[in-house]
């Protein structure tokens, strides 16, 4: 989604958050700083850090883009895209890297959940095994079909849950947003009502409380959220649910960049660190930041 964001400074600051502890130190507020060439990736919404090729990044670009995936280096080089068979690129909006049917395999997830105008009747999560480079063939790409219990709504943001295998989903533009979750096992064959788990504690006034991505570390235990202005981080304690988490648990407003529109975020394979990545909205570069845990 294009907006134009102003740009006040090189820290993210959130005002009028309730319930949200300062920074404590978790990641680096000096993230590594990574310039991308203006042209190969504009329209960042979603990213995952690859686990068949390392070293390298899984981006997806929003409405109006190719159904398509670019890989990026941690260099910043963009190493190529790669079509993926049998999806429409409505609004994809964020993606992951997590489990899926079969055991020890990892899926790629793209998110078809963009709703601008939240009039989609149905909305679609992507799913299939991540290929071991750009040159192999894509085999089954599942369609997860889902709708709200409470009408339309526009989503940015959504996660895989490592430990269940649960997909969760924030809707975005809401004074409170949305938390809804779609079991697994999901079902590819027919459209499924998403179960509703209620409002998330404000994230901050207007677009600053508009959530664009979210993400789980490897293992479970850590969640982000961010908005065009913030990232907000969780860390969930053993057997907690992800809405016990996120609704009940203590967030911390991380020290960020300010990015022109930040759009996407994933933590790294190893759960050291994670990535962001903005769109080129009105500016005339981005990078890619990494934020190393201290």
């Amino acid at each position: 989604m294009r907006i134009v964001l102003l740009v006040l400074g090189t820290l993210t600051v959130v005002s009028c958050t309730i319930g949200v502890t300062p920074d404590a130190g978790t990641f680096s507020s000096n993230p590594t700083s990574t310039p991308v060439t203006p042209g190969q990736i504009n329209e960042a919404s979603g990213l995952a850090d690859s686990r068949t090729q390392p070293g390298n990044l899984w981006i997806e670009q929003d409405s109006g883009s190719p159904a398509e995936l670019a890989l990026l280096g941690y260099d910043g080089k963009l190493k190529g895209k790669m079509s993926i068979p049998n999806t429409t690129n409505i609004d994809w909006e964020d993606m992951a890297i997590g489990p899926g049917p079969q055991d020890g395999k990892n899926y790629i997830y793209i998110a078809d959940i963009g709703d601008n105008n939240a009039q989609r009747p149905t909305s679609v999560l992507y799913r299939f095994i991540e290929p071991a480079n750009l040159q192999e063939t894509i085999g089954q790409v599942e369609r997860i079909n889902y709708k709200y219990p409470d009408g339309p709504r526009d989503a940015e943001a959504f996660i895989v849950d490592p430990q269940t295998r649960d997909t969760w989903i924030i809707s975005k533009r809401e004074e409170k947003v949305h938390l809804y979750r779609l079991p697994y096992p999901q079902d590819i064959n027919q459209v499924t009502t998403l179960q509703t788990y209620g409002e998330l504690p404000s994230f901050g006034d207007g677009l600053a409380g508009y959530v664009t991505s979210a993400a789980i570390s490897p293992d479970g235990s850590e969640i982000l959220v961010r908005t065009y202005t913030g990232i907000f981080y969780w860390k969930r304690t053993p057997g907690q649910t992800v809405a016990d988490a996120l609704q009940k648990g203590t967030r911390s407003l991380l020290t960020s960049r300010m990015e022109p529109q930040g759009e996407a975020i994933c933590f790294d394979k190893d759960g050291k660190g994670f990535f962001t990545i903005s769109e080129l909205a009105s500016a005339s570069s981005v990078n890619l930041y990494y934020y190393a845990k201290q």
